[in-house]
């Protein structure tokens, strides 16, 4: 996380006061940059004011006098809506100052993302994408990883107050392109969950103890984030959420929804991902099967059961 200082910093409004956007408006607040936030979770916007943020009654109020409006949504819709506005109420892009920068950190289609770019660019603003890869801890942290997209000019803007909530910084193009690696990276990343868990399945049924297996694999070509960071099996891995009983984490739900977005991307491109497209099955079941609030490594009890096959047999 980058020291800065609240002279060079741009005032923002940030929408979206979760579990994640929280934390993330919560870090710029101490760094001294004068954050006006909105929610519409009476919760959220409480636990908003407790870390110094102020938080205002209407998100119009919220971008009034802002230098970069930050939004953190569940999808592309409620992004779409908010810039323009729905049912006769005025949109953010009516409501911000000229000279506005729109930064969507949140996570969703490539193509609404450009859509979204379009409008604000169309409105007179300038806009960029920037998903986050690391969830809660990362958010809380500081130490999420950024990946934006954008005009060079409009991340220079807004990488100063990036590196603020994140360890990891990266332009990966024009508009959408933070969308299309947040995308390819959380693919990879679900079907390795599965491939680990998978591997610990057929260990348990060999008769080989969690510690011995992860202990050679950790050390050897299968490692990954997946078995080092968040391994699916209590034990080895103290931290990972295996030992809490699965609790987030990386929703399941999230995953869920971030293959759903690789399998649209796939249809839209034609690219082949074989893998990509079950892992999308598999977790879709899994939330299907009552398990979206749980992480994403719950999997693994899924797959105990007989996951996939068992569901095809009914």
């Amino acid at each position: 996380m980058t020291e800065n200082t609240s002279q060079q910093l741009p005032a923002v409004a940030f929408l979206g006061l979760g579990h994640m956007g929280g934390p993330m408006a919560a870090n710029l607040v101490k760094a001294g940059v004068r954050v006006t936030g909105y929610d519409i979770v009476p919760e959220a916007c409480a636990a908003a004011r407790e870390a110094g943020i102020e938080v205002v009654e209407t998100p119009q109020e919220a971008v009034q006098a802002a230098d970069v409006v930050i939004t953190m949504f569940p999808s592309g819709k409620h992004v779409v809506d908010a810039y323009t506005g729905v049912d006769g109420a005025e949109g953010l892009l009516a409501a911000a100052p000229a000279g506005a920068t729109f930064l969507d950190c949140s996570t969703i289609n490539i193509s609404e993302a450009q859509d979204a770019a379009r409008l604000a660019q169309d409105a007179g603003f300038t806009a960029a994408d920037a998903p986050v890869s690391g969830g809660v801890v990362g958010a809380t942290a500081g130490t999420l990883a950024f990946m934006v997209g954008g005009d060079p000019e409009v991340f220079e803007r807004v990488r100063p107050l990036l590196e603020i909530m994140g360890g990891r910084v990266v332009h990966c193009g024009g508009n959408g392109m933070g969308q299309a690696a947040k995308i390819c990276n959380n693919m990879i990343l679900g079907v390795s969950m599965v491939a680990v868990s998978e591997a610990f399945v057929l260990a348990e049924k060999l008769g080989l103890e969690h510690q011995a297996m992860y202990d050679v694999v950790s050390n050897a070509s299968g490692q990954c984030w997946a078995l080092t960071t968040n391994c699916p099996v209590p034990g080895p891995v103290p931290t990972s959420p295996a030992n809490k009983d699965y609790e987030p984490g990386f929703a399941g739900a999230l995953m869920a929804k971030d293959l759903n977005l690789a399998a649209t991307a796939l249809d839209q491109t034609g690219a082949t991902a074989p893998m990509g497209r079950l892992a999308a099955e598999l977790y879709n079941q899994f939330v299907a099967d009552g398990h979206a609030g749980k992480d994403f490594s719950g999997i693994i009890t899924t797959l105990r059961d007989g996951g996939r096959q068992s569901s095809r047999e009914e």
